[in-house]
C-alpha cells in the first residue's frame, strides 16, 4: 500500500485536481490519498474569521467568494450525475460553517478552538470533493483517528492512541481512501485541533507510519528538493537522492518541499519518500531514505536559507563555569512557545546566541531578562538584546562528515566575498553548517556557496565592463565567441552583469545579453557617472564579481580601491592606477591582498604580452630583477618603423592614429608619458620604489609642440619633418633604427630616443611590436627576452580577458 499526499497547489485548481485524479487512477496498488485544501482558503478562513469578529459585515462576501470557488472547482472536475449529492455534501460544510461565522460576528469575539475548528473545513470540503472527482474512491475523517494532546499551547500527536485507530480504520480499507490533512481531535475532549501550517504531510506521514506502506509520496507543484532555491539560483536543480537526515536538515532551514515532522514517522519504520510533482509527473523527482548517496566530490548536498532569523545573545562572564545557565535559557523559551533553530557558544561560556523567528524576537528577550533580572542587576549578565533582520544559512550534506576543510572552505568562500558571518553552529554529526549573516548579504551567500561547492552546473563570474570603445568593445566581442566553449569545456560562466559607456550605463544581474548589447545600452541604460556606476555594482552586491576598466579615466580608476574593499576584484587595462602616487599603488595591491581578491593589469605594459606574469613568477621563485630594456610603446615603434623618404613624421604620426596604435591624443604617445607610465608600473612590479618624476626623460619633440591644442599640434607638426627626413637618411646610411627605449636598473629609470644597430635585438622589431630585456640574478649573462604584439585593439582584449580568466582559476 503506498499513501499520497497532494498539496493545496495540486488541489487548488480544476486542472489540479484532474492531474491528481489521473495519477490515482493509475496506480497499481492500493492508496491512501491525503489532501490539503484547495490553495490559499486555509488563508482566506482565516481572513474571513477576522473580518466577523471585528464585527466587519464584509465578511459574508468573502464568505460566499470561497463558496462559489468550491462550487466551480466541483463543476470542473466531479462527473455531471454525481454534483448535485457532491454540492449537498459540501453545502452541509458550509453551513455549519456559515453558522460559526454568524455566532464571531455577533460575539466580537474568537478563541483558538473555534479557530481550529474554522480552518478544518478547508481539509474535510476538499476532501469530499476529490474523493467524488476519483473513480471508485471512499472518504475517511481524519479528525476520527489523528489525535493530539496539548504541550505548550501546541497540539502534539499521541502516536499510540492514533496508530491504533488507524489500523482499525483501515483494516479492510478500499482500494483508494481519501482524506484530508492538516486535521485532527484531542484525544481528550475531541475537541477539533490540527498540526500546524504543513501539516497534511505529517499526517500522510503518519498514516504511512502506522500502516507499514511501501512508500510515501508527497506530489506538490515542484520537481523534488532542489539544491538551493530556484528564486535566487538560476542554475539550482534537483537532488536525485536524499538520506532522510539530510532532507530533516534541509527542510528544518527553509527548504518548504516537505514539512519538518513528517520525516520523523516514516523514519522510523524506515518508509522511504518521494518528492513528485503533479503537474510534471514524469520528473523523477527526489528520493528519501536511509541510504547515503550522491557524489563523493560533492561534500553538500544542498543549501537551505531562513531569511526571517532574530539572534538573541545572552552575554556575561558570570555564565562562566555556571550549571545550569542554558537549561534555563531553554526552559524560559519553551514555557513561552520559542521555537529555537540555532544554537551559538562561545567555548569559554561567556557567551550564547540563539536563533528564533523574528516575531519572537520581543517576546524572547523579555522573558530572558525576567528569567535572568538577578544576574543582570548583580553584573553577572551584561545584557540580553536582539539582533533582528537576519538570515540563517545551512549546508548539508552526509558526505561532509570527517571530510577536512569544509568549513574552512565554506567561511574562506564567505570572507573573499565580503560576507560577514555573525555567528556559526555545527553539531558533532557533521552533517549541517549553519550560520548567521545579514539578510541583504543572502542572495549572495547562497550563489556563492552553490558555485563554491560545485553545487551549479558551471562556475559563474559576474563581469562589470566600463569603457566599450575599440578594447572593450573588441573584449565583448570574444566573450561572445567564447562564452559557450567555456562553459562546456571549462565549466566557467562568464556572465556580463554591467556595461557602461561615456554616455550611459546597463545593468542586469541576470546577464546582458551580447549579441545586441548597444542597442540595450541605447534603449535601456541611464545616466551615468563614476558615482553611480559605483553605487549600482555596491547595491546589486552580487557574487564572484569582476571590474573590468577599459578606460583611460582617472575617475574610473578612482573606484578601485571601494570595489577592493568590498571583494570585489579588478582588472584594468587603464594604466592610470597602477602608475600613479607609489603609496596608492601599494595601498591597492595590499587591499587585494587582505580582501582576497584580484587586481590584475598585465594589459598595463605590452598589451597581451605576458610580461608583467613573467616578473613576478620569477620574483616570487626568489629571483631579483636588476636591468630592464625595453621597447614599450607600439605606436612609437609603428611610426619609426613606418617613416620613410615617402611617409614623413607628421603623415607617420596620422598612420599610427587611423590604425588605432595611437592614443586620440597621440601627443600622450609622443611625449613619452604612456611610456613612463609603463615604465614605472614595471619597476615597481620589480620591487623598485618610483614616482613618474623620478624616470629621466630624453624627447625627440620638443616641449613646445605639446603645449597648445590638439588642433595647434596637427597644424604644427609638419615643420618637423625635413629635420627628421635628414636625420633618418644620415642613420640610415650607418645601417641604423631610431627605438624608444625605456630602461630600468637597480631602480634608476630613464626613457628616450636611441640608436641600435643591426646587432641589437631591438633592431628588427616590426610594426607596432614590443620588446622587453630582463636581466636578473639567474639570467644575468643572456637577459630574458619577451617580445611580440604591444598594441592593438584585439590584442589588449585578449589580455584582458586572460586577466578575467585567471580569476576563475582554470586553465
Amino acid at each position: 500500500m503506498k499513501v499520497l499526499k497532494f498539496g493545496g497547489t495540486s488541489v487548488g485548481s480544476v486542472n489540479g485536481i484532474l492531474s491528481v485524479k489521473k495519477i490515482v487512477e493509475a496506480q497499481k496498488e492500493p492508496v491512501i490519498i491525503v489532501v490539503s485544501a484547495l490553495s490559499g482558503i486555509t488563508d482566506e478562513l482565516y481572513k474571513v474569521a477576522n473580518l466577523a469578529c471585528e464585527g466587519n459585515l464584509t465578511y459574508l462576501t468573502q464568505y460566499e467568494l470561497m463558496v462559489n470557488r468550491h462550487k466551480k472547482v466541483i463543476d470542473g472536475v466531479v462527473p455531471q450525475n454525481k454534483r448535485t449529492e457532491v454540492f449537498n455534501l459540501v453545502q452541509a460544510q458550509f453551513t455549519d460553517l456559515s453558522n460559526i461565522f454568524r455566532g464571531v460576528y455577533l460575539i466580537k469575539d474568537i478563541s483558538t478552538k473555534i479557530i481550529d475548528t474554522i480552518v478544518s473545513y478547508g481539509e474535510t470540503i476538499s476532501s469530499i470533493i476529490v474523493t467524488h472527482a476519483i473513480n471508485n474512491a471512499v472518504h475517511f475523517d481524519a479528525r476520527t483517528f489523528i489525535k493530539t494532546e496539548n504541550q505548550f499551547d501546541k497540539h502534539i500527536v499521541d502516536f499510540e492512541i492514533s496508530n491504533a485507530i488507524i489500523r482499525e480504520k483501515f483494516a479492510n480499507a478500499p482500494q483508494i481512501c481519501v482524506c484530508g490533512g492538516f486535521v485532527s481531535t484531542d484525544r481528550n475532549t475531541n475537541f477539533i485541533t490540527n498540526l500546524g501550517r504543513g501539516g497534511s504531510d505529517y499526517t500522510a506521514a503518519i498514516l504511512a507510519a502506522a500502516l507499514h506502506a511501501s512508500i510515501l509520496e508527497i506530489w506538490s507543484d515542484v520537481d523534488g528538493f532542489m539544491t538551493a532555491d530556484p528564486r535566487i539560483i538560476n542554475n539550482a536543480y534537483v537532488i536525485e537522492k536524499l538520506s532522510f537526515i539530510e532532507a530533516m536538515e534541509l527542510s528544518n532551514f527553509g527548504a518548504k518541499v516537505i514539512y519538518p515532522p513528517t520525516i520523523f514517522p516514516v523514519f522510523h519504520q524506515n518508509i522511504p519518500v518521494k518528492i513528485k510533482n503533479t503537474f510534471n509527473p514524469e520528473a523523477e523527482g527526489t528520493y528519501i531514505s536511509r541510504e547515503k548517496s550522491g557524489e563523493a566530490a560533492k561534500a553538500i548536498k544542498g543549501i537551505s536559507s531562513i531569511n526571517d532569523t532574530s539572534l538573541i545573545t545572552v552575554q556575561g562572564l558570570g555564565m562562566v563555569g555556571v550549571i545550569g545557565v542554558n537549561h534555563r535559557i531553554f526552559r524560559v523559551l519553551a514555557k513561552n512557545g520559542i521555537s529555537v533553530f540555532l544554537v551559538s557558544q562561545a567555548s569559554s561560556e561567556n557567551t550564547t546566541s540563539i536563533g528564533v523567528r523574528n516575531a519572537d524576537s520581543a517576546i524572547a528577550v523579555e522573558a530572558l531578562r525576567k528569567e535572568f533580572a538577578y544576574e543582570i542587576t548583580q553584573g553577572e549578565i551584561n545584557d540580553i538584546f536582539s539582533e533582528d533582520d537576519l538570515a540563517t544559512v545551512a549546508i548539508v550534506g552526509d558526505n561532509m562528515k570527517r571530510t577536512p576543510g569544509i568549513a574552512g572552505k565554506l567561511f574562506g568562500t564567505l570572507g573573499r566575498n565580503g560576507i560577514n558571518v555573525i555567528a556559526c553552529a555545527q553539531g558533532a554529526s557533521e552533517t549541517n553548517i549553519s550560520f548567521v549573516t545579514d539578510r541583504k548579504s543572502l542572495r549572495k551567500a547562497l550563489n556563492v556557496i552553490h558555485d563554491s561547492f560545485f553545487l551549479s552546473e558551471y562556475q559563474v563570474l559576474n563581469i562589470f565592463l566600463i569603457g566599450i570603445g575599440t578594447v572593450g568593445g573588441s573584449l565583448l566581442d570574444q566573450i561572445k565567441k567564447q562564452q559557450t566553449k567555456l562553459m562546456t569545456q571549462n565549466g566557467l560562466k562568464l556572465n556580463v552583469v554591467g556595461i557602461a559607456s561615456e554616455f550611459k550605463m546597463l545593468f542586469e544581474r541576470e546577464g546582458i545579453k551580447l549579441e545586441n548589447y548597444v542597442d540595450e545600452l541605447e534603449t535601456k541604460g541611464v545616466q551615468v557617472s563614476p558615482e553611480l556606476i559605483c553605487n549600482e555594482i555596491l547595491n546589486m552586491n552580487i557574487f564572484n564579481s569582476v571590474f573590468v576598466d577599459c578606460t583611460a579615466s582617472p575617475q574610473i580608476a578612482d573606484l578601485y580601491q571601494t570595489l577592493m574593499q568590498n571583494n570585489i576584484s579588478v582588472v584594468a587595462a587603464n594604466k592610470i592606477a597602477a602608475s600613479s602616487a607609489f603609496q596608492n599603488y601599494v595601498n591597492l595591491k595590499d587591499t587585494a591582498r587582505r580582501k582576497g581578491v584580484k587586481y590584475l593589469f598585465e594589459t598595463n605594459v605590452g598589451a597581451g604580452l605576458p610580461i608583467i606574469n613573467t616578473m613576478n613568477s620569477l620574483i616570487n621563485s626568489g629571483d631579483h630583477i636588476q636591468k630592464m630594456e625595453a621597447v614599450l610603446s607600439g605606436t612609437l615603434n609603428f611610426i619609426f618603423n613606418t617613416i620613410s623618404s615617402d611617409i614623413t613624421l607628421s603623415k607617420a604620426i596620422l598612420m599610427a592614429k587611423e590604425a588605432r596604435f595611437a592614443e586620440p591624443d597621440p601627443r600622450i604617445d609622443l611625449s613619452g608619458k604612456d611610456v613612463i607610465r609603463k615604465l614605472v608600473i614595471l619597476a615597481r612590479e620589480a620591487g623598485y620604489k618610483v614616482e613618474q618624476e623620478d624616470v629621466v626623460k630624453n624627447l625627440f619633440i620638443p616641449d613646445k609642440y605639446f603645449s597648445g591644442s590638439l588642433y595647434d599640434f596637427w597644424k604644427t607638426v609638419p615643420e618637423l619633418d625635413a629635420e627628421f627626413e635628414q636625420k633618418r637618411l644620415a642613420l640610415a646610411a650607418q645601417g641604423k633604427r631610431w627605438r624608444f627605449v625605456a630602461t630600468m636598473e637597480n631602480g634608476n629609470c630613464q626613457v628616450g630616443l636611441q640608436e641600435v644597430d643591426s646587432l641589437h635585438p631591438f633592431y628588427d622589431l616590426q610594426g607596432s611590436n614590443n620588446i622587453i630585456l630582463i636581466t636578473t640574478e639567474r639570467y644575468n649573462e643572456y637577459p630574458m627576452m619577451i617580445k611580440g604584439y604591444g598594441a592593438g585593439a584585439s590584442v589588449t582584449a585578449a589580455g584582458v580577458f586572460s586577466d578575467i580568466i585567471s580569476i576563475a582559476n582554470i586553465r
